[in-house]
């Protein structure tokens, strides 16, 4: 990394400032071409004209030098703070190319600082997610995290797993020595500790995922059962075709809305019936992939129709999916003269909406539910990639404990070895010192 990186760190468009960043062991003298001083002060601000490679002026600018180390990225990092708008930031970001500076790669920047040393992998996500925040509640969460929130857990468990690993080869190598007659025991207890924290994580970060990418809601129900006019009421404007004609809506449709503070993607699905039709049947198949996908199901059904086998379908979905997916179900159609006997969906508290007010009404029990999904105060892992990492860490704790009830402590060592490994991938790699330092610097072998 000893060559200099540059690029504009702003969004393009119009606005009243635009900055340009560069890092590396030239930063500084490619600043001082720009600017034709000298020398920089290290953290102050500098108001300089700023100078293309043919000595015209480009703008005047705020100029701030941060020396290594004391950089995001650890190296010498210049920013250059301009008037907003492309075409200035542009012109300085052609000028430090043409003084030696190459093009950043997307995420470069933050690279640097995780090789650094100055953040490791969750602050790295962190910084890359809250870019991305969907909610305020996951700004806050990911605020925390660039905090070194996560980063604490990891350290905490992988550290527990690291003394769990240097009793065990202890063990093996000074059986000889005294060592506690209740090791067995309390090993298990923390490996069960560590199984059930993991569980409660996992279970916490798949139901608030939608804090950071926006929930999903999906609308289910057979046809021409309200859902496309529930859409339109949810949105305010007729985005989805309204008819009396069963299968009209014969393909998912998707749309985003705001509700309170969190950001949700709503799904129009095709009404799930029986079908002949080769493009229903497809249309379907969507409507149930997307109740997979979803964190919350509304499923209707409409009370001024009798009920049948297609709301019969529809019972099942929701039986099915009851236990891992939000449902809110819903009886439609209220100001019509009611047919249907809801004795079969009595047990899951029914929303009755009615045709004034439907769109106000579901988006209170949306808000509400919401707000539950969102509490938590467990930590939460922000991506697929932590996610896999810290299950494989609890499927390797949880193979490590019949070994050690067995006796066989190589084995039982092999697997939390797995574990330390799964674990630290989420904030860094380990390191096998750490094991020896635990082995030796704990324990009074008398050696």
């Amino acid at each position: 990394m000893s060559d200099t990186i540059a690029a504009v760190a702003t969004a393009s468009g119009v606005g009243s400032v635009a900055i340009v960043r560069l890092s590396g062991g030239g930063a500084l003298d490619i600043a001082r071409k720009l600017t034709n001083k000298s020398s920089l002060i290290p953290r102050h601000a500098h108001l300089c004209n700023l100078y293309d490679s043919n000595d015209e002026l480009i703008d005047e600018a705020i100029v701030i030098w941060f020396k290594a180390p004391h950089s995001f990225t650890t190296e010498d990092v210049v920013e250059f703070q301009c008037h907003g708008g492309s075409i200035v930031a542009e012109e300085i970001l052609r000028t430090v190319l043409a003084y030696g500076a190459r093009l950043a790669e997307p995420g470069e920047f933050t690279r640097r600082a995780f090789v650094g040393g100055r953040i490791d992998l969750t602050e790295a996500e962190a910084i890359a997610k809250l870019i991305e925040a969907k909610s305020e509640d996951a700004a806050k969460i990911l605020a925390r995290q660039m905090k070194g929130e996560l980063k604490t857990f990891v350290d905490t468990m992988r550290d527990k797993l690291i003394r769990a690993v240097a009793f065990a080869e202890v063990t093996i190598d000074y059986a000889e020595e005294d060592l506690p007659a209740d090791l067995v025991d309390n090993l298990l207890h923390q490996l069960e500790t560590m199984e059930e924290q993991i569980e409660t994580i996992v279970r916490s970060s798949e139901r608030r995922r939608g804090l950071i990418e926006g929930f999903k809601v999906a609308i289910i129900g057979k046809p021409n059962v309200g859902k496309s006019s529930l859409l339109n009421a949810l949105l305010n404007y007729e985005r989805a075709i309204v008819s009396e004609v069963a299968g009209t809506t014969r393909d998912t449709i998707e749309e985003q809305i705001r509700i309170g503070t969190h950001l949700v993607r709503i799904v129009d699905t095709a009404g799930i019936r029986e079908s002949a039709d080769t493009i229903e049947k497809i249309g379907i198949a969507r409507s149930v992939a997307a109740i997979e996908q979803s964190d919350i199901v509304i499923a209707m059904f409409d009370a001024s129709r009798q009920w049948d086998e297609e709301d019969e379908q529809i019972l099942t979905l929701i039986e099915r999916y009851a236990e891992e997916k939000e449902m809110i179900v819903v009886v439609n159609k209220t100001d019509l003269p009611r047919k249907l006997d809801i004795a079969k969906i009595e047990t899951y508290s029914p929303l009755f909406l009615s045709r004034e007010k439907k769109g106000e009404e579901m988006i209170d029990a949306l808000e509400k539910r919401l707000s539950h999904m969102a509490q938590g105060d467990e930590i939460l892992l922000i991506s697929s990639r932590q996610i896999e990492a810290v299950k494989e860490a609890r499927r390797a704790i949880s193979q490590a404990k019949q070994p050690l009830e067995m006796g066989e402590l190589e084995l039982f060592a092999f697997h939390l070895n797995d574990a330390i490994k799964a674990i630290s991938s989420i904030s860094k790699p380990v390191d096998f010192n750490d094991i020896m330092d635990k082995m030796f610097g704990e324990f009074c072998l008398g050696k």
